[in-house]
């Protein structure tokens, strides 16, 4: 077997375990020098790709890459950019070749979700339509939970983690000052079209009348009196109401509750917002007082309370993309399967039945009400924060890595992106 190079990038919102797949990746790679060569990452995604901007990863130490594993983010940047078709923008395509070719690049491995799961689609199939040979592999990561196939993505365990526990603690405060203070307390979390990381706000719930009294989900149409009228009972029953809301919240028309006119690469609306409109609303029809958090970057970067089962499985998901590289798999992700017992397991799912696919809330996961989740939910969500992995701390504070950027030498002209 001719050794080729490997090209690794990170696509999208980072998460808080996406460089333990980085980790597993390269880790992986070094472990097979006589079929694998250097790995490069692309600075910036596939910017990094289409800029000639390599990272040499082979220029850190064992112990630098070990760090990756408990570093949040993405160490070597991410983006969000879209590749068009080959018919559209002939020339992209052309210059990824040219530069896989100038750095004797066979192996491309995509780490993101469901649009970056279209670009690696898209990579792979360079062999075919422009008689490249390359073995793409998708790897998937996502806090919003909903690429198909896959059991779950990498990075919304440890999301769903910070929610329920943030909820649970906001809500204690709460509950101590409702007497005479803050009566309604409303959470905003991500998800645009479905409400994984809401619905994890309900781990939170230990019995009964535990907050959060209400969840928001995109996959259920928002009713303003229903919600008013239920926000009114919690707070007649128990003094309070705590609220987790998803970003994505809609209309029964499906406008969002906090759509902007602006639109990010990929072309989607700029969500968020949408815990101020509510707190407003609650304020003028039923006159309570309230607060609001949005849970924004820190749900997704708080890698201090990481569920164990999250890091490990994106760190096995980094290993097992080099393994079906090597076994000449092209146009696959490695997709997480939970067995009966709770192991877990990876297949090859192939990336044109998950490239813009997206996988809602079961409607058997909320409550007939539309404003909690069910026992099937619980028994899905429970297994995904299970498990604590803290990184290192020092003076009090987590201990985690920066990397320094080493670029390969450019040997081609500059490319506008």
């Amino acid at each position: 077997m001719t050794v080729k190079n490997a090209f690794y990038a990170q696509s999208g919102g980072v998460t808080a375990v996406i460089n333990a797949t980085a980790c597993g990746l390269i880790q992986a790679a070094r472990q097979n020098p006589d079929k694998i060569g250097k790995v490069y990452a692309g600075r910036n995604g596939i910017i990094g790709a289409l800029r000639e901007e390599l990272i040499d990863t082979s220029v850190y130490s064992d112990e630098e890459i070990q760090a990756l594993r408990h570093t949040p983010a993405g160490a070597f940047g991410s983006c969000r950019y879209k590749l068009k078709s080959f018919e559209e923008n002939i020339e992209e395509y052309r210059r990824l070749i040219d530069v896989f070719k100038a750095h004797d690049i066979g192996y491309f491995f995509y780490n993101g979700g469901n649009d970056s799961q279209d670009t690696a689609y898209k990579i792979s199939q360079l062999s075919e339509k422009m008689d490249y040979p390359i073995i793409c592999v998708g790897i998937p990561k996502t806090v919003d939970n909903d690429l198909p196939i896959t059991d779950f993505c990498p990075g919304f365990g440890s999301v769903a983690k910070y929610v329920a526990v943030s909820i649970m603690e906001a809500s204690f405060d709460i509950r101590s000052m409702c007497e005479s203070s803050t009566k309604v307390f409303i959470m905003e979390v991500m998800g645009r079209h479905a409400g994984w990381i809401a619905a994890a706000g309900g781990l939170a719930q230990q019995q009964d009348g535990d907050a959060p009294q209400i969840i928001l989900f995109p996959e259920i149409s928002f009713d303003k009196q229903k919600f008013l009228a239920k926000v009114k009972a919690s707070v007649d029953t128990h003094g309070y109401c705590s609220i987790v809301v998803s970003e994505g919240v809609q209309f029964e028309d499906g406008d969002f509750l906090s759509a902007s006119s602006n639109v990010d690469a990929f072309g989607h609306a700029q969500l968020g917002g949408v815990a101020p409109i509510l707190a407003n609303m609650v304020k003028a029809e039923l006159g309570y007082k309230y607060h609001w958090a949005l849970a924004d970057y820190l749900q997704r970067s708080a890698r201090h309370i990481a569920s164990k089962t999250d890091v490990e499985l994106a760190y096995q998901a980094g290993a097992k993309a080099i393994e079906y590289a090597l076994e000449g798999r092209n146009a696959v992700m490695p997709a997480i399967q939970r067995g009966e017992n709770g192991e877990w397991s990876f297949i090859p799912a192939p990336l044109d039945k998950i490239a813009n696919v997206e996988r809602f809330m079961p409607r058997n996961y909320i409550t007939e009400d539309g404003f909690g989740i069910t026992d099937e939910a619980r028994a899905y969500l429970a297994p995904l924060i299970e498990g604590e992995d803290f990184p290192p701390f020092k003076n009090g504070i987590p201990e985690y890595a920066t990397y320094r950027q080493t670029l390969a030498e450019k040997k081609l002209p500059y490319f506008e992106v």
